[in-house]
């Protein structure tokens, strides 16, 4: 890239431009290995709300200039059901109280005016998921299966086909560069990894001023 200007307002913000350009490009760049990784398979790779506190939207458009998608950018545009949120439901209660909140969020969404993407449930059993696949997916749009193994991530992608419900499954959890090409080789069509914004190293760049 080339900048023009005069020479003091260049040296006054070279170092701050630097900092953020190596920073983003290192997302940007690690983002593009995973999305090299599981080419060829149905799974895109997602971001998390893992970021840099003030550089979310600066981070989560590297992510996308490396190939990734955005998951969401807050608790504002879209819902996701976490495991803290239903610790302590009972499995036989799990549907009817999940299937509650797909409902209020979708209710408080249009009271409001304001587009919700999705309502998301993560899940750490298969026996959670068999139980919201059994109530014909309680008004999820997608589930969570967190820190599941290959094979029980196949095992899920299998129960939710048979299901007939389009429910879209993502993996999450220690995903890894390592590992990501497994996790995609499941089927699933989601993966979403918090290494590619907290786990990024910044590209080495350098600003040099031409003496003509």
């Amino acid at each position: 890239a080339e900048v023009a200007g005069s020479a003091r307002s260049i040296l006054a913000m070279e170092r701050t431009a630097l900092n953020f350009l190596q920073r983003l490009s290192g997302v940007a760049t690690l983002t593009a290995r995973f999305v090299e990784a599981v080419a060829g398979t149905r799974a895109r790779i997602y971001d998390t709300r893992k970021t840099t506190p003030g550089w979310r939207v600066l981070e989560k458009y590297a992510v996308r200039c490396g190939g990734a998608m955005c998951h969401r950018v807050g608790l504002f545009d879209a819902v996701l059901l976490k495991d803290n949120h239903i610790t302590g439901v009972p499995l036989s209660d799990l549907a009817r109280f999940v299937a509650a909140a797909a409902a209020r969020a979708r209710a408080l969404s249009s009271q409001e005016r304001r587009p919700l993407s999705f309502v998301e449930l993560e899940v750490d059993s298969l026996e959670q998921f068999e139980c919201i696949l059994a109530a014909g997916g309680c008004g999820v749009d997608i589930v969570l299966l967190d820190n599941m193994t290959p094979e029980l991530l196949r095992r899920a992608v299998d129960l939710r086909d048979r299901s007939n419900l389009g429910i879209l499954l993502e993996a999450s959890g220690g995903v890894r560069l390592e590992t990501v090409a497994a996790i995609a080789a499941t089927g699933v069509e989601r993966i979403s990894a918090g290494a590619i914004t907290h786990h990024a190293v910044a590209v080495d760049l350098a600003f040099d001023i031409d003496p003509e």
